[in-house]
Parts: structure tokens; sequence; C-alpha cells
């Protein structure tokens, strides 16, 4: 099967167009060997692209650790920008486990996906007692009162101060795997400049501290938001580039424009 390998603001993938086959059942140890950067093609996420009834394609998503999971934005972008190059309609429906997601292009090398509206609800997230989730009343490294926010997969999103100041590789794996968060969850450390500009780092469950992270930067802007640090269209600068996000008042919609990059292609060995 063809592979692509792309990145979005540096969060890479390898893309396999399983649609020839109908599916790609990875176990986990294939996913790992795949995403290995040492003996494997190395990536943040391992995606098979499948035949879909509901939409154009079916995409997996498989971290780096292994681990199947439901979401990625930034690899939503990359698969759409496939779909997209081969012709036909301006848009593409990218079925998920999360739900089904739309794309269309925004410009030369920009997709934008509709991500949807986020889960707010504390069993959403899910979190392990009930409380708002605007601001939990959680702490972790000197950090207090983060937001919580479910775009598909579980996200906590504390504000800072000076992103330089924070341990975020010490802080990161200790709030993925606390018990508070059942499911383990995404650790997003916001630096609010100004109502329209945040800078962001995620810790992502089963994978680490990345370049970037699509969904993340949607709950960012929709926690940011809920505290009344930001407006609903922010740019968020991630470590490898920026993305624009927007909530919606009126439909309650998060909207991701971001550029995607192709960086090769090859045919994926059987073993």
């Amino acid at each position: 099967m063809r592979y692509f390998k792309m990145n979005g603001c540096g969060n890479d993938f390898v893309i396999i167009d399983a649609r020839s086959r109908g599916s790609l059942p990875l176990s986990q140890n294939q996913a790992r060997a795949i995403a290995d950067r040492k003996t494997g093609l190395g990536c943040d996420q391992v995606i098979a692209v499948e035949r879909s009834i509901r939409g154009d394609a079916y995409m997996r998503i498989w971290n780096a650790d292994g681990g199947e999971v439901e979401a990625c934005g930034n690899a939503t972008r990359c698969v759409a920008w496939l779909l997209l190059e081969e012709g036909g309609a301006a848009t593409r429906r990218i079925e998920t486990p999360a739900g089904m997601l739309y794309a269309e292009r925004a410009g030369e090398g920009l997709i934008k996906v509709d991500m949807g509206s986020p889960l707010l609800r504390w069993e959403e997230i899910p979190i392990a007692r009930a409380m708002n989730t605007d601001r939990l009343d959680y702490a972790a490294g000197g950090l207090e009162a983060p937001g919580a926010v479910n775009m598909g997969n579980p996200h906590v999103v504390f504000f800072v101060d000076d992103m330089s100041a924070v341990a975020i590789e010490t802080i990161g794996p200790q709030v993925e795997r606390d018990p508070f968060f059942p499911q383990g969850v995404n650790v997003g450390f916001a630096e609010v400049r100004s109502p329209e500009q945040i800078r962001l780092r995620v810790w992502e469950r089963g994978v680490g501290l990345t370049k970037a992270c699509g969904t993340g930067a949607c709950a960012a802007v929709v926690a940011a938001h809920r505290q009344g640090r930001t407006g609903r269209k922010v740019e968020v600068i991630v470590d490898g580039g920026s993305l624009e996000i927007e909530w919606r008042a009126g439909d309650d919609r998060v909207l991701m424009t971001g550029p995607i990059e192709l960086e090769s292609t090859g045919e994926l060995p059987a073993a």
C-alpha cells in the first residue's frame, strides 16, 4: 500500500491509503513500529485512510505508542488535501471515530476543517467527578484552574504567564496519566498574548510534546474564550507554525485553518 509522509505545522504523520483493500486493522505493535523514529518511518501518528459509506473516506488514528485515538485535527487537514488533490468536489467529508468532519481549501497549501462543536460537560471530557469545566477544581505543578474541552478527544488547558518558565515535560506526563482523567488527557499550556493571539504547546496523550496539535489549538481557544481571555477568532502559534481557530457563536462549530506539507511518498513494506 502507498503511504504519504506529511505534516501540519510540524505535527507529522504516516498516512496509509488502504481504500483498495477496504480497511487497515493495524495492531498496536504494528502502529508503534511504523511510528518509531529509529527503526520505522517515524511520525507522531499513523493514519489509515479507509473506505466509508457515509463520507469520502474513513480516517483511523494511532498515536506513536500504538494506541488508537478518536481525533487529530492536523491529520484531518492532511488527509483532506490528499482527497481534494484527486479532483471532484470542492469539499470533502471525512468520517472519524469522533464523527463526520468537513474540509475545504482555504488558499495555497491551506486547508480549513469544520471540527464540529466542542463537548463541555464533565462526563463528556471525561473527568472523574462532576464539576464545571470552564475552570476545573484541579492543580498540577503550581498551575491551577485549567479549562477542559473535548474536541473529539479530551483536552485540559492550563493558562500560563510565561511559557518558558513552565516544566512542560514534567507536568505533561503527570497530568496525562492522572486518574482524574479516566481516559487520559492531552495537556495544553497556553500563553495568551492578546485577545486575538495565543502561544500554545501541547503534551499529547500517547505521543509526548509535539510541534503542533490541531484539536489542542481548538480546545485552547474554546477554553480561553470561556474564561474571558480571548475572542472567538484567534491565531494560535505552535512550535511548527500557526493555526487560525474560530469558534462560531451562531452554530457552535469550531473551524481550524492551517498549512499542510507533503514530505515524501513510498510503498509500505508488507512486514
